[in-house]
Formats: structure tokens, sequence, C-alpha cells
């Protein structure tokens, strides 16, 4: 069962960044249709605590499988309490990078605190919006997407805009639970459908251990075989209710 921790209990509220995003804006959230199915509401930024999964060891596994090495650029979309952030940096080396990236004022606040108490200079907090991270082009090895993929309002908008910030290869990790949106999570049919929908290319899939869901491994698409906005289809609803019952 997915439990989201509440906001109190990890965030202390102070005020929102007003960085500029390092990377330049995409196409337009108007320009792709709607998903054909619901969007869940973001109500936390953990859904469980750390110590319970680094007792999963969760981010070990995502890095193995995912082939994130030291001196490589990542980003962390929806990254929330900063979490994999951390973790992440720690990976990567002062070599490397990570983008922690989110669109809740909040959060963004919260991830100041936590880097800049942490000393990471090799992280960047950004806001971005939802349907675009707001990174520099042709500068991620990999990006992660954990548990925040039903939470996305414009789908094919971010999947687009995403891809002009992978590096040739780069591979894109989401990690969340096979069940419907409204209980937080991507069925898997849905999941691949979306992901087609916009070029990329599937590599695998990943039952983590521990219960924390699934992490499902896709090859960005090159900017020119991106597919036009214009040209873009929802998946259809029945996919959404393709998830087995109870999970």
């Amino acid at each position: 069962m997915i439990r989201f921790l509440s906001l109190a209990a990890v965030l202390i509220a102070s005020p929102a960044l007003a960085q500029e995003p390092p990377g330049p804006p995409g196409a337009p959230a108007s320009a792709f249709p709607d998903p054909d199915r619901p969007v869940a509401e973001i109500i936390a930024p953990l859904w469980a605590s750390e110590a319970e999964r680094d007792a999963i060891d969760e981010v070990g596994q995502v890095i193995r499988l995912m082939d994130i090495r030291p001196g490589q650029t990542v980003a962390d979309i929806g990254a929330g309490s900063g979490y994999y952030t951390v973790r992440l940096a720690e990976r990567v080396g002062p070599e490397g990078h990570v983008f922690a990236e989110d669109v809740t004022p909040l959060y963004l606040a919260g991830l100041e605190r936590r880097v800049r108490k942490a000393k990471l200079a090799q992280v960047t907090v950004v806001r971005g919006e939802p349907h675009d991270p707001r990174l520099p082009a042709a500068s991620l090895d990999a990006a992660v997407l954990v548990h925040m993929y039903h939470e996305i309002a414009q789908p094919f908008g971010l999947l687009h805009n995403l891809a002009a910030m992978m590096k040739p290869g780069g591979r894109v990790g989401i990690v969340d639970a096979d069940t419907i949106p409204s209980r937080h999570g991507t069925p898997l049919p849905l999941l691949r459908c979306e992901l087609a929908v916009m070029g990329y290319h599937e590599i695998g899939v990943t039952v983590l251990h521990g219960g924390s869901g699934y992490l499902a491994v896709f090859e960005a698409p090159a900017v020119a075989a991106r597919p036009e906005p214009a040209t873009v289809r929802s998946c259809p609803d029945t996919v959404t209710r393709a998830a087995p019952k109870g999970r």
C-alpha cells in the first residue's frame, strides 16, 4: 500500500525560490492533448520514511539498474524532499552533477536548505513547470521520476521537453506503483503507451524489492525523432483501468 508522510513532518516553511531555470522554455503545454485519464493531486514530498526506503536499498536498486556512474549528470524530476537528490549526488560524486527539479515552491525551499546544509556543490535546485523541467539542452545522462508520474498534468509536454535535455542514449527511469492514478500509481500498460506515443524506447521493467513499486527504464528519443505536438494522441482511458485490482 502506498502511504504518504505529511508535509509538516518533513519540511519547514520558508520563502519560495526565485532562481531562473538553467534551460530555455520548451514547447508549451497547450500544444499537447490532455491525458485521457485522472491526474493525482500532489499531496506530499515523500511516500515513505527515508529509513524505510534505505532499509530496502531503494535508491541503490535504481542506480544499479540504470547504470548511473560517477561523473554523470542526472536529473531528479519532481525531487520533493530530496531523498534521491542527496543519494544521487553521492553516486555521481564531485565530478558529476545533479539537477533537483520540482514545481512546488515549498518543496523547493526545503530542497535548497537540505542541499546547502549538506554542502552539495554538485547539486542545482531548479524550479520547473508541470510540462517542462527547464533544464539545459543535451545535458543529462539520466533522469529519474520517482512516485510522481501519476501527478504530471501534462505528461506529453513533459516527455517532449525532457527528450531535448537528454544526451544521445540518455535513460529515463520511472518509479511508480502499478495501480490507477487515484491510488497514486501508474498502470504499466498506460505508462508504456504514453512513453511510446512520445517516441521513447523501453529498455526494461523491474519490480523493486521491498514493495517500492516498479522501475521502468526508457531511452529518450533524439530531438529530431520526437513526434510533432500536433500529431500526439492520448492513450485511451481503457488503458488507465488496466491495473490489477487491490494493488
